[in-house]
C-alpha cells in the first residue's frame, strides 16, 4: 500500500530555496499532480490484485473443491488437501487448477483498483473533513468503504469462479454427471458446463437473474468488510511502529530495507492478524459456497 499522496516530499525544503540562497514561496502541488497520485493507486492496486489472484488461484481452487466436496458428491468422507491435489491432477491435470481464473482475475483487478484507490482518497478526505477520525479510525473506515465498493464486482465474479472451479475440465464434469456422482438439492436442476466467463455469467443471469450472481453477498460482505478495515488499520499501525523503531533503536544505522520488501512483510503480517480475528465471521462459508454452487441463490 503506497504512502499517502498528500505526504510532504523530503526534497521540498531544498526546492524552496532559489539561486544564491534566496528563499522562494512554496507552491502546493497542482491538482493534476494530486490526481495522478490518486489514479496511480487505482492502476497499481488493480495490477497487484490481478497478479495476486493469478499466483494464488491454484490454492483457491483447492479451497473451493474442499468446501464443496460434500455438497457435490453427497459423501461424508472428506478428503484432505493432499488427496484433493491428487484428485484434481488425475482428473483435470494442470488446467484443473486454473479453471475459473478469468472471472477470478477480473474480480481481483476491479476490486484491487477500487480498494487501494478509494483507501488513499478516503483517508485524505476523512482526515480533512473530520480531524477526530484521523489515525486508525480513518484507516478502518477507508478500508471498509473500499472493500464494499469493490464487492459489487467481486461477488458476481466469485460466483462464476467457484462454479467453474468445481466443474473442472469439460471431460471430468461430463464423466461425473454420467456416473451420477454430482449431488444437488432436491428439486433443482444441475447447471451445464460453462465454456468461459461470459457463458457462465449469461447462464446464471438467465436461470436466476441478479439474485443468482449475488448469491451469498451479505455473508461475504459481513466477513470481508471487517477484514479489509482491520488489515488497513494493522498495516498503517505496523508501518508507524516500524518507523518509530528505526528512529529510536537504529538512528545512525546504514541499514537500508527496500520499501517493497518492507511493504510485503508488513502487509503479510497485517493480513494474517486480520484473518485470525475475522475467521469466526466466515464460519458459514461452506453454506455460502453451497448457495453459489448448488443452485440456491
Amino acid at each position: 500500500m503506497a504512502a499517502s499522496p498528500t505526504s510532504p516530499s523530503p526534497a521540498a525544503p531544498a526546492a524552496a530555496a532559489g539561486f544564491g540562497g534566496r528563499s522562494q514561496t512554496h507552491t502546493p502541488p497542482s491538482p493534476h499532480l494530486t490526481n495522478f497520485f490518486v489514479w496511480r493507486e487505482f492502476v497499481w492496486g488493480g495490477i497487484a490484485g490481478a497478479f495476486g489472484e493469478g499466483m494464488m488461484h491454484p490454492v483457491d481452487t483447492l479451497k473451493t473443491r474442499l468446501q464443496s466436496q460434500a455438497i457435490m458428491t453427497g459423501t461424508k468422507a472428506q478428503k484432505n488437501i493432499f488427496q484433493m491435489v491428487r484428485t484434481v491432477w488425475a482428473s483435470d491435470g494442470l488446467r484443473g487448477f486454473y479453471r475459473g481464473i478469468s472471472p477470478g482475475v477480473t474480480g481481483s483487478l476491479a476490486t484491487g483498483a477500487t480498494y487501494f484507490g478509494v483507501i488513499e482518497s478516503t483517508k485524505t478526505w476523512l482526515e480533512n473533513a473530520n480531524p477526530n477520525l484521523s489515525g486508525h479510525w480513518s484507516h478502518f473506515i477507508a478500508g471498509a468503504i473500499g472493500d464494499t465498493l469493490g464487492s459489487f464486482v467481486y461477488v458476481p465474479c466469485e460466483v462464476m469462479k467457484q462454479r467453474m472451479q468445481v466443474q473442472g475440465t469439460q471431460k471430468s464434469w461430463a464423466l461425473a454427471a454420467a456416473k451420477g456422482s454430482v449431488s444437488q438439492t432436491p428439486g433443482t436442476q444441475m447447471y451445464g458446463y460453462y465454456n468461459g466467463m461470459f457463458h457462465a455469467g449469461s447462464s446464471i443471469w438467465r436461470d436466476h437473474g441478479l439474485k443468482g450472481l449475488y448469491a451469498g453477498y451479505w455473508s461475504t460482505l459481513g466477513r470481508d468488510v471487517p477484514f479489509a478495515g482491520l488489515m488497513v488499520t494493522f498495516y498503517e499501525a505496523m508501518k508507524d511502529l516500524t518507523e518509530y523503531g528505526k528512529k529510536k533503536y537504529l538512528p545512525n544505522s546504514d541499514l537500508d530495507v527496500s520499501n517493497s520488501f518492507e511493504g510485503l512483510v508488513l502487509g503479510g503480517l497485517a493480513g494474517g492478524c486480520s484473518a485470525y480475528l475475522t475467521t469466526p465471521l466466515g464460519c458459514d462459508q461452506d453454506k455460502t459456497t453451497s448457495s453459489r454452487i448448488n443452485n440456491e441463490p
